[in-house]
């Protein structure tokens, strides 16, 4: 089992910077077998990748957020966090951290066999 709880979130406006935060906990190190990643849904869309950490320093992000947004993983600290920055009206919605034991940019994968914590959501104002 993996609880994940996320932080962060608020009201920023366009071309503002936030950092959202992830606390990944399980037992038995099982974190360390899973990608952690960051997906987003806005009102009335699908939930959607925004960008992935894997074992080591690779990461993988969206098209859509390349750039501006960056992904981060502490290993020791089972933390996965987000720094967005240049946010977009776009950018609105509620964040999720997922935890999956394989990589797949479709969240109803990452729902099938993996984990999500409650969402934070983020509103950026033009």
């Amino acid at each position: 089992q993996v609880q994940l709880v996320e932080s962060g979130g608020g009201l920023v406006q366009a071309g503002g910077s936030l950092r959202l935060s992830c606390a990944a906990s399980g037992s038995g190190g099982i974190i360390a077998n899973y990608v952690l990643g960051w997906f987003r849904q806005a009102p009335g869309k699908e939930r959607e990748f925004v960008a992935a950490a894997f074992d080591g320093d690779i990461t993988y992000h969206a098209d859509s957020v390349k750039g501006r947004f960056t992904i981060s993983r502490d290993h020791a600290k089972n933390t996965v966090s987000l720094q967005m920055n240049s946010v977009k009206s776009e950018d609105t919605g509620v964040y999720y951290c997922g935890a999956s034991p394989t990589f797949s940019s479709k969240a109803t994968d990452w729902t099938n066999i993996g984990y999500w914590g409650q969402g934070t959501s983020v509103t950026v104002s033009s």
